[in-house]
């Protein structure tokens, strides 16, 4: 995991945003939702949205930034809710961004994966202490050199020690030629459990796509039915998000309204120029990184998850639980629960939410444990994967999540 996965304000690593004009509204406040079990606090947000700094934020979104162009943010809680949209949704066209746009939500595919484990945990179908071996037989080999049990529970927070099973450092350019090649899951799995462990299982946190790759295999052995199928029937269809989908190995392109998706390349004079990354077979995601949805969705599905509606409350607690281990590569405590991370803001603000990018599309989802406060965006970062700081899109986070100094609650 590098550094731009651990905070909302890491997420500013990875969303751009850059030159144009930005419209906004303010929305009335939802009705008060349910807060976590056992959470009898005051409310850590009691003011609206700071809706000058928003628009301020979206302020450099354009065709013509550098960053990034197009954004989407929808900030609510029981506090107030504020919702703006700013650049173009084609930088052919100079089309104006599309509320109900979709796009790729990357990561925050993982939030899904895992609120459905849970759900078949709560179900007695699985429990997360036994080994995933016991379920999937022979799919990670023992023996010397090989691995030791690894619990359901490992997979969902990455402790499990699995190695990725792909070329994740893979330059664009060769990606881009490769960008419509389906991927097979298992093969992924089986490249994975050939390189052996990383480390011993629980010993250490690893941020990995291949966890919720095996995850969603153990949710098919357990259903009966195929992921995409699962996830449909326990969580899209019940909380009517119509416009969220798992598209899988079958299908290239984004359905319905959506915004374009770029990447700069530079060019080999100077200067850059943009790739249109619209079109994309992101099967190699799958579980971990195939979600295509809206921010009205992701909102709708923040408030039903941290209100206890999609996970019953006893096993959502492993949403809000860090391990007590240090992460692989920083070296530093571990950030990542089962499906989010644990994210504390200047201030000392605590929040909990999830990051996640594709080229061309990057998206925050979260919130505070009580509700008070909730983000959720869409950014057509010109630079999803990279690791440059992006100012703005760390205002975006800041003016969302920043109490002002006049607030009761401050």
């Amino acid at each position: 995991m590098n550094a731009r996965a651990r905070t909302f304000i890491a997420a500013a690593l990875v969303l751009g945003i850059a030159s144009g004009p930005a419209v906004a509204r303010a929305a009335p406040a939802p009705a008060a939702a349910s807060a976590s079990a056992g959470f009898n606090a005051p409310p850590v947000f009691t003011t609206p949205p700071d809706a000058v700094a928003l628009r301020k934020a979206l302020a450099g979104v354009g065709a013509r930034g550098e960053e990034a162009t197009a954004a989407l943010v929808r900030v609510g809680g029981t506090s107030g809710a504020w919702r703006g949209g700013a650049g173009v949704a084609d930088v052919r066209t100079g089309r104006g961004p599309v509320a109900g746009a979709r796009f790729r939500a990357g990561s925050v595919t993982k939030t899904f994966t895992a609120a459905v484990v849970l759900q078949l945990a709560a179900e007695g179908e699985v429990d997360l202490d036994s080994p995933v071996q016991r379920y999937l037989p022979g799919l990670l080999p023992a023996g010397p050199g090989g691995f030791e049990p690894v619990s359901v529970r490992q997979l969902l927070n990455h402790t499990s020690g699995i190695p990725a099973g792909d070329g994740r450092e893979t330059p664009f350019e060769e990606q881009y030629a490769h960008r419509f090649d389906g991927v097979d899951p298992h093969a992924l799995i089986a490249a994975a459990a050939a390189k052996g462990p990383e480390f011993r299982p629980g010993g250490k946190q690893h941020y990995q796509n291949i966890d919720y790759t095996v995850l969603a295999v153990l949710i098919e052995k357990l259903t009966g039915a195929s992921y995409e199928e699962a996830l449909s029937a326990r969580i899209l269809r019940p909380l009517g998000l119509r416009d969220t989908s798992v598209p899988g190995r079958a299908q290239n392109r984004i359905p319905g309204p959506h915004h374009h998706g770029y990447q700069a390349v530079r060019r080999p004079g100077g200067g850059s120029s943009l790739v249109d990354v619209t079109d994309w077979n992101s099967s190699a995601n799958w579980a971990a990184g195939d979600l295509m949805s809206t921010t009205a969705d992701l909102e709708r599905f923040t408030v039903a998850l941290f209100g206890g509606k999609v996970v019953p409350k006893a096993q959502l607690e492993e949403m809000f639980t860090v391990p007590a281990v240090k992460d692989f590569e920083s070296g530093e405590d571990a950030v990542h629960t089962a499906g989010m991370q644990r994210i504390v803001l200047p201030g000392g603000t605590v929040a909990y939410g999830k990051t996640g990018s594709r080229y061309g599309y990057s998206t925050v989802i979260g919130g505070t444990r009580d509700l008070s406060r909730t983000l959720v965006y869409s950014v057509n970062s010109t630079d999803a994967k990279g690791t440059a700081l992006n100012k703005v899109t760390s205002g975006i986070i800041m003016a969302a999540f920043t109490k002002p100094a006049s607030s009761p609650a401050a």
